[in-house]
């Protein structure tokens, strides 16, 4: 991401932003995203549906104080999108989205397990925090104390964060966790899902195409 200038990243941004209106990741104005560009982040503004937002319509965030160096008002979980920036250097994107499955799953109280090979390489399990006021501070402080290194959080009655060191990579990650919820649903109907063991994941992770994949996507512009 670093590198590219702001106007390919809110061209990125844009892009994304299309993608997850067209998955059904996000309805109306909800869900947000953004993309670090040095010490700055570009994030939706706040009442737009992403795909409404125009290149010129991202709002640019000073990621250190918090203040708003050219655009409109931004989204209202800013606060959440600054404090993950902050406490993680290499988190260059954030996509935090309403994916109807995942949080149909984690609402009902139950974890969404790895099953199939991208979701352990591309994902890996994440942290579940139980409800917390959307918008409000003690969620921000709650996302930034549980995702220690993983590549999100689920928020039960809520939604998802992702992060990444590129858009796509961000994205990507939202879309394999709404897929895994799906393909855990379709497994509890049909009778007991087969969750992928400890050491088949570790097998998955260490293939080297796998590690191949994983390096082009967290250097692939959105």
């Amino acid at each position: 991401m670093n590198g590219y200038g702001s106007n390919d990243v809110r061209q990125q941004l844009c892009r994304i932003a299309s993608k997850l209106c067209q998955r059904g990741l996000v309805a109306g104005p909800g869900g947000n995203i953004s993309a670090r560009e040095s010490g700055s982040m570009f994030i939706s503004p706040s009442g737009y549906a992403l795909d409404d937002v125009t290149p010129e319509g991202w709002v640019e965030v000073d990621v250190q104080s918090g203040a708003v160096v050219n655009g409109a008002r931004p989204s209202s979980e800013v606060l959440m999108h600054l404090q993950l920036y902050r406490k993680r250097p290499d988190v260059h994107a954030i996509v935090h989205t309403h994916p109807v499955y995942c949080i149909g799953v984690i609402s009902a109280g139950r974890d969404i397990p790895v099953m199939f090979a991208d979701h352990t390489a591309l994902l890996g399990e994440l942290p579940c925090l139980d409800y917390v006021l959307p918008t409000s501070a003690e969620l921000a402080d709650r996302v930034e104390q549980a995702i220690g290194a993983a590549a999100g959080v689920l928020l039960r009655n809520h939604g998802a964060v992702t992060v990444g060191a590129t858009l796509k990579e961000a994205y990507f990650r939202t879309e394999i966790l709404e897929d895994a919820a799906k393909v855990f649903v379709i497994a509890s109907l049909m009778g007991a899902p087969r969750v992928l063991s400890s050491a088949e994941c570790a097998e998955v992770q260490a293939l080297e195409s796998e590690e191949y994949r994983v390096g082009l996507l967290q250097r692939m512009k959105g």
